[in-house]
C-alpha cells in the first residue's frame, strides 16, 4: 500500500468511501495468506491421516468469492476442485475455468465446492448442519467429511484463529478469510491516507452520512483523520464570510479612550438605550496578528457592521452564552471571528462556570405574541435586588427600533463563582437540553422588531420585565422570546387561532412551560370551566416559571388581567372533556355521548389519530362484542360529524386492511424492518427491544414503552388519521433498490409524530396484528349504527327509542350483507355514508371483477343425516373435487379474472383455464361469475384426478407476471357447479334448479378434461325421506363412485325450498359429507402451526411435531388443538425448517397463544394445513373451544395427522373454536363430557 505510488497522490484527501464491514475491534482476524495456509495444511494432514479412508473436503463459497483458496488448495495440495456449473462460469469469467484446476466432475476431485448455507448458518452465529453433512457423506460414499466455512462472521477474537466444530466422523473448520478489510488493516488504511473524513458504505443507516451509526463508525478512525484540517475549513468558513462581505470600516480613534466610560455604563441594571458602539476593548498591541485578508489598516467597525458581525458569532455559539462574553471574546479577538471561536473553545469550561443559574433556551418555533400580557414578577427568579422595575411601553419601543434590554449583576466573575462553590451543598437542577446549541437565534432587537410591527394597531399593552438576581442579560431577552415562541409554536401544533393564546398561557404556567406536557393537558386533560354560558373565559393571570438552579423559586405571583384584555376561547376549547373522563368517553352508552361536545378536534379539522389510538385501547380492554361496538360506534360518530372525509381511512386501519382483498396489495414488512425503524425513532437499541419483547411479547406495547421514558426538545406534529394511512398505502408501494430503506423512514417519521397511545396501535398496524378484538364483523355494524344514529338525531327526543334500535339493526345486517356481495370498502362505506337510514343490501349490487364471499358448506355425521335435514325437500348430490376453489369473473371489456376462496386475485397462476374459459363460453356470454373448483388432472392416463398436492406444485406466478402456457407441468380441469351473476343480473336470490339452467345456456357442451359440470345426481321431494331404502342406497352408491373417483366426498344442496346462493352463509341448505378418516371425525380441519419441537432421531435438524391451532374470532386468539407429527415428507420437513426461521420465530408466548403446551419455539401464524384424525376428545392441555363443550378444558384430536397446506386461506380463515365445538357435540350426540371429566 506504501510503495502504491498511485496511492500516494490520495494523502491528505477530502474523504475515503471505506467498506466498513468489518468495523468492530473484535474482527481483528488473521491475513488471507495465514488463513489459506492453514485450509491447506488441514487438507494435506487429513488426507495423510486417513489415506486408507475416502475423505470428501467440503468448501463453501458464495457464488462470487473465496477463488483464492480454492486456487491454492488445488495447486499447493495437488488435488483439483469440483464446481458445479454456475460456479464454474463464474470461474471462466475471472480466468480459472481452462487450466484444469476446476471439475465440474465428482469423481474427478475429493474437494468439493458447495452452497454457503450446506455446511450450517452462519448468522448471528454459527450453528453447523451434521445431519446434511452426513446426508452428502452418505450420498457420495464417503468415510469422513471435512468442512471449511471461509469468513470473518465466525472469528472468536478471545478464542483460536481457527475454531474446529466435530461430531462422529464430521469436522467444520471455521476460517476466518474474507474478501473485506478487517479491522486492523482498515485502520492502518485511514492512518496512511489521513483523509478528512471517512464515509462508511456498510451498516445501518449509512446513506446518511450524518446518522448515529455513520458517527459510531467514524469514532474507530478518530486521530488516524485530519482533525486540524477539519476544524480549520470550519472556522475558516466564517472568517472567508466576513472578508468577502468587502465592506471595510473604520475605527474610531477615541474609542480606546472611551473604553473605561463604557464599563461604567455597563454596570447599569437597566438601561433603556445603550450605545454599544463604545463597548469595545480596544488593546490593539499587535497589528501583525492579524489575518491577511483583515484591513491593513485597522478600523473599529461602525455599529451595524458590529451588529452583524455579533449576530454571525452568535450564530457558532451554544445558546448560555450571554451577551457580554461575545462582545469580550469578539473584542479581545480584534473582531476576527476565526480567532473569537477558536478563543471561545479553549475557554469554553471557564466561560460556562460564569454563567448565572437562571438559564433557558429558546423554542425551535419563531413567531410573535401581540396581545399577550407577560408579568415577570417580584418573587422567585425575578425578584429584584432592589426591588425596582422598569416597565417599557410597546407602543414607544416600536418607534425606537435602537431600543434595547440588558440585565448584568454588579457580582464579578471571579466573586460569583465563589458565592456558587459556597452554595455548593445545595441541590442542583439542569436539563441539558437547555445547554445545547441550536438554530439562529435572532438579537432581542430583532425580536422586539418583529413583535411590535403590528402592535401599533393594537394599543398600548404593557410588557412588566423584572430582573432576576445575579442573572446576565440573557434573562429578559432569551426568556421572554423563548416564552412567546412557545406560545407561537403550541398554536401552530394545535391549530388553533389566536383568540386561545390565554388559555394557552394557563398550560404552560402549569406545566412550567414544558410543551410536552401542555400539549397532553390540551389533548386529553384541560382544565377549563364548562358553563352553559361560558362563551369567553376569563384567564386570572399570566404567570412565568423558570427553574433556577440558585435560589428556591416559587410561582410567579399572579396578577388578574383586565376585562378588555380577555381572550375569547375557541369553541373547540369550550367543547374540550374534563380531566375526569376526556380519554373514556366513547365508552359512554351510545345516548349519553355527544359526537361533537367529546371530540378531541374542531369541526373541519382533519380527525386526528389519537382518536382511534383512544379507541382501539379501550376496545381492547373489553371483551363484551356488544360494549366494543358501541366505543366503535361512539368513534365513527364524531368523525362523521366533524371530519367526514377520514372515516373511510378510519374503517381501513380499524379493520388492519390497506386495500380490499382482490388487490392483493401487502405491505411487505417484517418485525425486523419495524425494530429498525424503532431503534432509530426512540434512540434505543435492539438489544433492549428484545429484552423488552422478551418480557411483554408485544411489539406494540413495547414500543409504547419506549415512546413514553422519550424525551422530546420539541413536541411533535399530531398524527391524523388519513396521513396514518396514506403512508402505509404508501409503505406498500415501495419496490426496487433502496426500497427498504424508503420504508423504514416513513415509518420513522410516523413514529416521531406518536403522542399517547398512538405509537402502540401503530406499530400494531404495521405487523398487520391490531388485537383489538373487533373484526370486519363488528366494524361495519357499527359504522352502520353510527351512520343511522348520525341521520336520526332526533328520533330520542321523539320517543321513538325502539324505531332506532329497529333501524340499527336492519342497517347493520345490510352492511354485513352488502360486503358479502362487494366486499370493497371503497364502495360499501362511501354508499352507506350517503344513503344513511335508507341503506339496504339491494343499495349495491355485484360488480365482476370484485369477488363475492363464498356460499360455504355444514358438516354431516353421514347420509342418514342428510335425508333427516332434507326430508320431503328436493335437493342434489355433487361431487366434492379435492382441488383449489375458484371464482371466476368475466368483465364487460371481455377479460377473465380468478379469485380464490379468500378473494385473492390468482388469475396469473391460470393462463390454461383462462384460454379453456373463453372457448367454452358462448357469445352470448357478456358477463358473468361462476363457482368452481380447479383440479389437477392427468390427461395421459384418462382424465384422471390428481391430488390437491400436484395442483399446489404449479407455479404460482405473480400481478405483474404471468405464467406462459408452455411452461405448464400439472393439466388442470374446470369443475363448474354454479353461478351467480350473468349479464347484468344477479342470480343470488334464484333457486339452484333456475341457475343451474342458466349456466348450461351461457356455455358449450363439456369438454372432457378440460371444463366440465360437477357431476351430480337430482333426488325430488318426493323421494327425500328416512324410510325410502331406494334413496339411501343411490346416495351411499353415490359417495362410493365419488371416493373412487378420487374426490373428498359429496355436496349436497337444496334445489328449490331455501337454495338461494348466500355469500359467506353457512347453512344447512349446503352440507358435505365426507370419508371418515376413523369412525367419528368427519372432516378435516383447516388448522394454524404455532409452535413446535425439535426432531429426535431421523428428525433431528428438523421441526417434529407441531403445535396446531384453531382461531377463535371473538378474542382474536389461537387456541391449540393438537400436535402433529405424521403424514409429512422429509422435503417438507427440511421446507418448514427453512421457512420457519428468522422473524418468524418468536422470543416468548404471544398473549393471544391459548395452550399450556411449552414448544421448544413458537411461530407467528403464518400457514393453515388441512389435518385429519380418529375423532374428537376433551383434553386439559389444549384449549380449542375452551368453556363451550366444558368449563374448564378444550377439545383436542386424537391420532391428527397432517393431510396437505391449504394455500388459499389465511390464518384467520382457519377452522373456529365454534365449528371445532358443533363437531364435537355432532360426534358426541349430545353426550354430558363435563360428568365424565
Amino acid at each position: 500500500m506504501k510503495v502504491n505510488s498511485y496511492l500516494n497522490g490520495f494523502v491528505g484527501c477530502d474523504g475515503i468511501f471505506l467498506d466498513t464491514t468489518y468495523c468492530d475491534p473484535k474482527f481483528v482476524f488473521p491475513s488471507q495468506k495465514e488463513s489459506v495456509d492453514y485450509v491447506v495444511s488441514v487438507v494435506d494432514s487429513i488426507g495423510k491421516e486417513f489415506e486408507n479412508k475416502r475423505v470428501l473436503f467440503l468448501v463453501a463459497t458464495y457464488v462470487i468469492g473465496k477463488e483464492r483458496i480454492l486456487v491454492e488448495v488445488a495447486r499447493r495440495c495437488n488435488r483439483k476442485v469440483c464446481v458445479d456449473g454456475r460456479k464454474m462460469g463464474i470461474l471462466r469469467i475471472l480466468g480459472y475455468g481452462d487450466d484444469g484446476v476446476f471439475t465440474e466432475d465428482e469423481s474427478e476431485s475429493d474437494v468439493h465446492v458447495v452452497g454457503w448455507n450446506v455446511l450450517g448458518e452462519t448468522w448471528p452465529y454459527f450453528r453447523p448442519n451434521f445431519v446434511r453433512m452426513k446426508e452428502i457423506m452418505v450420498e457420495k460414499g464417503y468415510e469422513k467429511v471435512v468442512g471449511f466455512v471461509p469468513t470473518g462472521w465466525t472469528y472468536e477474537v478471545k478464542r483460536n484463529k481457527f475454531a474446529v466444530r466435530s461430531k462422529d466422523s464430521f469436522e467444520i473448520h471455521l476460517v476466518p478469510y474474507s474478501e473485506h478489510s478487517n479491522y486492523d488493516e482498515l485502520r492502518e488504511y485511514v492512518k496512511f491516507l489521513k483523509p478528512k473524513k471517512v464515509i462508511p458504505t456498510v451498516g445501518m443507516d449509512i446513506e446518511k452520512l450524518d446518522s448515529k451509526h455513520a458517527d459510531k463508525m467514524r469514532k474507530h478512525f478518530a486521530g488516524l483523520v485530519d482533525e486540524m484540517a477539519n476544524k480549520k475549513d470550519f472556522l475558516m468558513g466564517f472568517h472567508r464570510g466576513n472578508c468577502e462581505s468587502g465592506e471595510k470600516v473604520e475605527m474610531d480613534v477615541t474609542a480606546g479612550l472611551d473604553y473605561e466610560q463604557d464599563l461604567e455604563t455597563k454596570q447599569n441594571i437597566l438601561e433603556t438605550e445603550i450605545d454599544e458602539s463604545s463597548v469595545l476593548d480596544t488593546t490593539l498591541n499587535d497589528l501583525s496578528s492579524l489575518d491577511k485578508c483583515d484591513l491593513e489598516v485597522l478600523t473599529i467597525p461602525t455599529e451595524e457592521e458590529r451588529e452583524r458581525i455579533v449576530g454571525e458569532f452568535r450564530d457558532c455559539l451554544p445558546k448560555w452564552v450571554t451577551r457580554d462574553q461575545i462582545l469580550d471574546l469578539i473584542s479581545s479577538s480584534r473582531w476576527n471571528i476565526v480567532e473569537a471561536v477558536s478563543s471561545f473553545y479553549e475557554r469554553e469550561t471557564e466561560l460556562y462556570e460564569q454563567v448565572p443559574a437562571c438559564r433557558v433556551s429558546d423554542s425551535a418555533s419563531q413567531g410573535s405574541s401581540p396581545n399577550t400580557i407577560m408579568l415577570l414578577s417580584n418573587s422567585g427568579p425575578f425578584k429584584s435586588s432592589t426591588s425596582e422595575s422598569v416597565s417599557i411601553h410597546l407602543s414607544q419601543a416600536s418607534k425606537s427600533p435602537s431600543l434595547k434590554l440588558s440585565v448584568r449583576s454588579n457580582v464579578s466573575p471571579r466573586k460569583r463563582k465563589k458565592k456558587t462553590e459556597k452554595k455548593s451543598n445545595k441541590k442542583v437542577k439542569s436539563n441539558s437540553k437547555l445547554e445545547s446549541s441550536g438554530s439562529k437565534q435572532p438579537t432581542i432587537t430583532s425580536f422586539f422588531g418583529k413583535v411590535l410591527a403590528g402592535e401599533n394597531k393594537g394599543g398600548g399593552t404593557v410588557q412588566k420585565i423584572e430582573e432576576c438576581p445575579k442573572d446576565e442579560n440573557t434573562l429578559s431577552s432569551d426568556f421572554t422570546k423563548s416564552y412567546v415562541e412557545k406560545l407561537d409554536q403550541f398554536i401552530q401544533i394545535t391549530n388553533a387561532n389566536e383568540s386561545s393564546r390565554n388559555y394557552v398561557a394557563t398550560l404552560l404556567e402549569k406545566t412550567q412551560g414544558d410543551i410536552n406536557k401542555a400539549l397532553d393537558i390540551y389533548y386529553s386533560k384541560p382544565e377549563l370551566n364548562h358553563g352553559e354560558n361560558s362563551e369567553r373565559v376569563a384567564v386570572s393571570s399570566i404567570s412565568l416559571q423558570v427553574q433556577s438552579c440558585i435560589d428556591d423559586c416559587s410561582i410567579a405571583k399572579k396578577e388578574n388581567v383586565p376585562e378588555e384584555s380577555r381572550c375569547k376561547v375557541d369553541l373547540v376549547l369550550q367543547r374540550q372533556p374534563t380531566e375526569n373522563v376526556d380519554v373514556t368517553l366513547v365508552s359512554l352508552p351510545p345516548d349519553k355521548y355527544k359526537p361533537i361536545d367529546h371530540a378531541c378536534w374542531r369541526s373541519g379539522q382533519p380527525a386526528p389519530y389519537v382518536h382511534l389510538a383512544r379507541t382501539f385501547d379501550l376496545v381492547g380492554a373489553q371483551k363484551g362484542k356488544i360494549k366494543a361496538t358501541s366505543m366503535l360506534c361512539n368513534m365513527f360518530r364524531s368523525l362523521l360529524a366533524l371530519s367526514p372525509e377520514d372515516v373511510l381511512p378510519a374503517v381501513y386501519l380499524c379493520t388492519n386492511k390497506i386495500a380490499a382483498d382482490h388487490e392483493n396489495i401487502e405491505l411487505n414488512i417484517g418485525g425486523s424492518l419495524v425494530t429498525s425503524a424503532l431503534e432509530e425513532a426512540c434512540g434505543t437499541n435492539r438489544s433492549k427491544i428484545r429484552e423488552m419483547y422478551n418480557d411483554i411479547g408485544d411489539l406494540g406495547d413495547v414500543a409504547q414503552a419506549f415512546r413514553q421514558t422519550q424525551t422530546l426538545l420539541a413536541p411533535p406534529p399530531p398524527l391524523l388519521i388519513r396521513d396514518v394511512f396514506s403512508v402505509v398505502r404508501k409503505i406498500s408501494v415501495q419496490t426496487g433498490s433502496g426500497s427498504t430503506t424508503r420504508k423504514k423512514n416513513l415509518i420513522v417519521n410516523l413514529m416521531r409524530s406518536c403522542r399517547e397511545k398512538e405509537m402502540k396501535f401503530l406499530v400494531r398496524t404495521l405487523v398487520r396484528n391490531l388485537r383489538i378484538g373487533a373484526m370486519m364483523k363488528t366494524i361495519l355494524p357499527a359504522l352502520a349504527q353510527a351512520v343511522v344514529m348520525h341521520s336520526s338525531l332526533n328520533l330520542y327526543h321523539e320517543g321513538n327509542a325502539d324505531s332506532l334500535k329497529e333501524k340499527l339493526q336492519d342497517v347493520s345486517t345490510a352492511v354485513i350483507e352488502a360486503y358479502n356481495v362487494l366486499p370493497t370498502l371503497d364502495m360499501i362505506v362511501p354508499s352507506l355514508m350517503k344513503e344513511g337510514i335508507s341503506f339496504s343490501s339491494s343499495t349495491l349490487s355485484i360488480t365482476p371483477g370484485i369477488p363475492i364471499k363464498p356460499m360455504l358448506a355444514k358438516i354431516t355425521n353421514g347420509v342418514p343425516e342428510v335425508l333427516k335435514l332434507f326430508q320431503n325437500k328436493a335437493f342434489t348430490c355433487e361431487y366434492k373435487y379435492d382441488g383449489q376453489r375458484a371464482q371466476i369473473h368475466k368483465l364487460p371489456n371481455g377479460a377473465v379474472r380468478v379469485y380464490s376462496r379468500n378473494g385473492d386475485e390468482t388469475t396469473s397462476r391460470f393462463p390454461d383455464l383462462i384460454n379453456t374459459i373463453k372457448e367454452s363460453c358462448k357469445p352470448a356470454a357478456q358477463t358473468f361469475i361462476l363457482d368452481a373448483e380447479v383440479v389437477a388432472i392427468d390427461r395421459k392416463n384418462n382424465n384422471k384426478i390428481m391430488s390437491f398436492q400436484e395442483l399446489s406444485s404449479r407455479e404460482r406466478g405473480s400481478k405483474d407476471s404471468l405464467i406462459t402456457v408452455d411452461k405448464i407441468k400439472v393439466d388442470i380441469c374446470i369443475f363448474v357447479f354454479d353461478i351467480m351473476f350473468a349479464n347484468g343480473e344477479q342470480l343470488l336470490g334464484f333457486p339452484l334448479r333456475q341457475r343451474r339452467k342458466c349456466l348450461k345456456e351461457l356455455f358449450y357442451d363439456e369438454k372432457f378434461g378440460h371444463f366440465e359440470y360437477a357431476k351430480e345426481i337430482t333426488v325430488e321431494a318426493n323421494d327425500a325421506c328416512l324410510t325410502r331404502e331406494a334413496t339411501l342406497t343411490r346416495i351411499n352408491s353415490f359417495l362410493e363412485d365419488a371416493l373412487n373417483f378420487s374426490c373428498e366426498g359429496i355436496m349436497v344442496k337444496s334445489l328449490d325450498t331455501d337454495a338461494g346462493y348466500f355469500p359467506s352463509k353457512r347453512g344447512d341448505t349446503w352440507l358435505k359429507v365426507k370419508r371418515d378418516y376413523v369412525e367419528g371425525l368427519n372432516d378435516s380441519l383447516d388448522l394454524v402451526p404455532i409452535g413446535a419441537w425439535h426432531g429426535n432421531g431421523r428428525k433431528a435438524g428438523w421441526y417434529s411435531p407441531f403445535l396446531m391451532a384453531c382461531y377463535n374470532p371473538d378474542t382474536e386468539d389461537f387456541q391449540s388443538v393438537c400436535r402433529v407429527m405424521s403424514g409429512f415428507s422429509d422435503s417438507f420437513y427440511k421446507e418448514m425448517k427453512e421457512f420457519f426461521s428468522g422473524d418468524r420465530i418468536l422470543a416468548k408466548k404471544p398473549a393471544y397463544y391459548q395452550t399450556a403446551e411449552v414448544p421448544d419455539m413458537w411461530f407467528s401464524p403464518e400457514l393453515v394445513w388441512a389435518i385429519i384424525g380418529a375423532n374428537f376428545t376433551v383434553s386439559p392441555v389444549h384449549q380449542a373451544a375452551i368453556g363451550l363443550v366444558h368449563p374448564s378444558r378444550g377439545i383436542s384430536i386424537r391420532f391428527p395427522r397432517f393431510k396437505r397446506t391449504v394455500s388459499d386461506r389465511n390464518p384467520e380463515e382457519c377452522s373456529t373454536s365454534a365449528e371445532i365445538a358443533e363437531m364435537f357435540r355432532s360426534q358426541n350426540r349430545g353426550m354430558d363430557v363435563t360428568a365424565e371429566h
